[in-house]
């Protein structure tokens, strides 16, 4: 049996998506986020989509897996709700010469009719939607029949899975809500897409957080990484002090340096499903 996400039919998943807004318009998560740009260029080569194609980047973020599909003349069309991220990535394709079209958009509720794209992707974005069914169903609506849907998703028992628990310790989650890192679960994929869609393609991968020691890591996340900065805003000082002692010592079993530097190892899972 597959790992099920636990939905209460009574949780304010708006109530939820206001403050998620504010906690990833804080901060300043294009800086992170670009650091990541590998993962969209990897799924664009494993998605192998011919130049024209309709593509939806659905919470895309600052736009890696966007401007890696508008490099290889997609018609990209580039959609999340925090409008400074989008703005972000306009910067980034003006600068290529990339035209890419953007639209503030709700994963859970997608302005586009159905089957309106060749191709759906997401890295590291829709995993976030804290009603994870309802996103799921909205990516296999307004893909066409026969079309792929792309991800690149932390797996639970990766560093950054892990790091998501870690945090949860310290500042409980939203009751209703289930950890982001299922995403990145094959038997969660399965159960939720294959009933209408073919799991062509579960690759587990590995990305490396590459910083110059645990210490730039911590500050660099708390100053950019919204969510994070939030969790260290909602504590008082020994609170914070506990979060950063258990943070330090998850990055210490994960360092895979040789030298004096950091290089965290963090598995993802790549994934491609065709639509039925």
């Amino acid at each position: 049996m597959g790992i099920q996400s636990s939905i209460n039919s009574t949780t304010d998943f708006a109530a939820i998506k206001a403050k998620q807004n504010v906690a990833w318009g804080s901060g300043d998560y294009s800086k992170v986020g670009v650091t990541l740009q590998i993962t969209g260029e990897e799924l664009a080569e494993a998605m192998d989509m011919m130049p024209g194609t309709k593509v939806l980047d659905v919470a895309a973020g600052n736009g890696n897996a966007t401007l890696a599909f508008a490099r290889r003349f997609c018609d990209v069309t580039s959609t999340d709700y925090v409008e400074t991220l989008l703005e972000a990535s306009g910067k980034r394709a003006k600068a290529e010469g990339l035209f890419v079209t953007y639209k503030v958009a709700d994963a859970e509720n997608l302005p586009f009719a159905d089957q309106s794209f060749d191709a759906v992707v997401s890295t590291f974005g829709v995993m976030f939607t804290p009603n994870q069914q309802q996103s799921a169903a909205e990516l296999q609506r307004v893909v066409k029949s026969g079309g792929k849907i792309g991800m690149a998703n932390w797996t639970p028992e990766s560093f950054i899975g892990l790091l998501f628990k870690t945090i949860g310790k310290h500042v409980p989650p939203p009751a209703g809500v289930s950890s982001p890192a299922l995403w990145g679960s094959r038997d969660w994929v399965e159960d939720t897409f294959g009933p209408d869609c073919e799991i062509v393609s579960f690759r587990r991968k590995n990305f490396m957080f590459r910083y110059r020691s645990a210490e730039h890591f911590l500050e660099y996340f708390r100053t950019f990484y919204g969510p994070m900065q939030k969790a260290f805003d909602a504590l008082d000082t020994a609170g914070q002090a506990a979060l950063r002692d258990d943070i330090m010592a998850l990055i210490e079993k994960f360092d895979v340096s040789t030298n004096d530097a950091l290089c965290i190892s963090s598995a993802y899972a790549e994934i491609i499903a065709q639509r039925s």
